[in-house]
């Protein structure tokens, strides 16, 4: 497994931009890119990220802040890539709809 440090917001979603992309050399500004956030038990948890490319292509990841990791995912759900933050932003502040 892969450390990584992330330290800020910005690098954690362009990390995972990127590594997203490069599984089917897919050009990050063009390539739409989504981030939503998880909750458990009412408490923000992570995020889910996900791109969208030709063919109905959707690579995903999800950051599991309690870990501390990243996990990366292809289009037909195989986990390609676990990555540990050996340093992890703190999570932006986000309400849970009810």
């Amino acid at each position: 497994m892969t450390a990584v440090p992330l330290p800020t917001w910005e690098s954690l979603r362009d990390y995972v931009r990127q590594t997203l992309c490069a599984r089917d050399r897919l050009e990050e500004h063009t390539t739409p890119f989504y981030a939503a956030p998880i909750f458990r038990r009412g408490r923000l948890n992570g995020y889910m990220f996900h791109i969208e490319g030709p063919r109905q292509m959707k690579n995903s990841a999800i950051w599991a802040e309690e870990d501390h990791r990243l996990f990366f995912y292809d289009s037909i759900g195989t986990r390609f890539e676990e990555v540990q933050l050996s340093d992890a932003p703190v999570l932006p502040e986000v309400r849970h709809a009810a």
